[in-house]
């Protein structure tokens, strides 16, 4: 199998070079055309999809693993609408900033330019497939794609309405690889292939993560957990503050941005977690607490420290009463995963002071933990979040998956005297 990776990922490499020699125009076409096949393809994808859901619940998975699995017209729909969306996004390659003369006469500037070759590493989610392979091929770098278990006949199905459109384009397949193996010895070899791969960004659970850390010799972008807090302030709305809960805890628990700890101020707390509590209840979430919260919350788990540390992925939410913002902004410093946080108040000053204060990658005031999404900031779609500040902090867009070189133009300068 090391042979036939080196392979794969040769081409890739050959063909990214052509790819990043494209203008905006001709990619953007590409993408298009990507787009449409995908509708073509709508049938036998979720023809696919369905093998996998049958077989994720014959394994046991949760609901909520399900649900990350699934695909449907709806689902489909979105995945097209962000490919066009990422069209309509401005193209970052090419762009020559900062231009400055130098004493000597010499312009030096700086231009974007592609990473190359990019390996995604994710699990479950298959419109990864889709989102990943139409930003790497707009910021102009090849693809390789490693998906999970779970969902590799839907994206084998993807990936084959996505080449479908490339080739229609007239542009190389091989610029978007798929690795058509789940076998982890696979994924270590492919891991070890520094001279075709530029950047790896794994994209799943904690346990993947770390393994690709742990076994590539390749940058790797990466975020190991989103362990997101939403803290309740004394001056918060408590309609407004619920409704953030609410939103942030059970539309989706199952992705990185769910909520996963309720931090209350003590004034507000006998007022609000009463109401809290009943609208978890009627959304059957499980409350784990502190003995503040079971006093207010009778039917409250007691929380133990690891429950502070959990993401759990599922409806399940860890609640502390703090004596004020100072408390709460040290317990998302200890127990926090630089992923996302958010705070409910209506006190300017506390907001501001909790952005400042807070070193999360993302920080919400009176808005939902379900806005960290490059959709959703105006991304486009993301590849990934990074929490590690190297190259890039917080969801990746388009510009993330460039780099910059340095550009000098000249009339003949030298650095030294030079005699003919």
């Amino acid at each position: 199998m090391e042979k036939d990776l080196i392979k794969l990922a040769q081409k890739c490499k050959y063909a990214s070079r052509k790819l990043a020699s494209l203008d905006a125009n001709s990619k953007n076409k590409l993408l298009t055309s990507m787009a449409e096949s995908l509708d073509q393809f709508r049938t036998k994808i979720i023809e696919a999809n369905e093998t996998d859901l049958k077989a994720a619940e014959e394994k046991g998975l949760s609901g909520a693993l399900v649900d990350r699995l699934r695909l449907n017209d709806d689902r489909i729909d979105s995945m097209i609408k962000a490919i066009k969306e990422i069209v309509q996004l401005d193209d970052p390659v090419g762009i020559i900033e900062n231009i400055k003369t130098r004493p000597n006469g010499i312009r030096v500037g700086t231009m974007r330019i592609p990473l190359g070759v990019i390996a995604i590493i994710y699990e479950a989610r298959p419109n990864v497939t889709s989102d990943a392979a139409a930003l790497c091929i707009k910021s102009g770098n090849g693809v390789i794609l490693r998906g999970g278990s779970e969902a590799f006949n839907s994206n084998v199905a993807i990936v084959e309405a996505l080449k479908s459109g490339i080739e229609e384009s007239g542009v190389s397949p091989d610029i978007l690889t798929f690795i058509p193996t789940t076998d982890r010895n696979a994924m270590v070899d492919l891991l070890k292939l520094e001279e075709y791969i530029d950047l790896v960004i794994p994209r799943g659970g904690e346990g993947l993560i770390r393994f690709v850390t742990e076994n590539s010799r390749i940058p790797v972008i990466k975020h190991y957990k989103g362990v997101c807090h939403l803290y309740v302030d004394k001056d918060a709305d408590a309609e407004l503050a619920i409704k953030l809960l609410i939103d942030g805890k059970t539309s989706r628990p199952a992705v990185c941005n769910a909520l996963e700890t309720l931090l209350v101020h003590k004034e507000i707390a006998p007022k609000f977690l009463p109401a809290a509590a009943s609208a978890l209840k009627k959304k059957n979430v499980e409350i784990r607490g502190c003995s503040g919260t079971i006093e207010l919350i009778p039917d409250a788990k007691a929380a133990a420290e690891e429950d502070y540390y959990a993401e759990y992925l599922d409806l399940i939410i860890a609640v502390k009463i703090v004596s004020g913002y100072e408390e709460a902004v040290e317990h998302i410093a200890k127990y926090g995963s630089n992923h996302t946080d958010v705070i409910a108040t209506g006190n300017i000053f506390t907001a501001q002071k909790f952005i400042r204060d807070v070193d999360s990658s993302s920080v919400m005031v009176n808005a939902s933990s379900r806005f960290a999404d490059g959709g959703e900031l105006g991304l486009g779609a993301e590849i990934g979040i990074s929490t590690s500040k190297l190259h890039a902090y917080g969801p990746m867009g388009l510009e993330a998956l460039t780099t910059k070189k340095f550009i000098v133009f000249g009339e003949g300068q030298t650095r030294h005297k030079v005699e003919l």
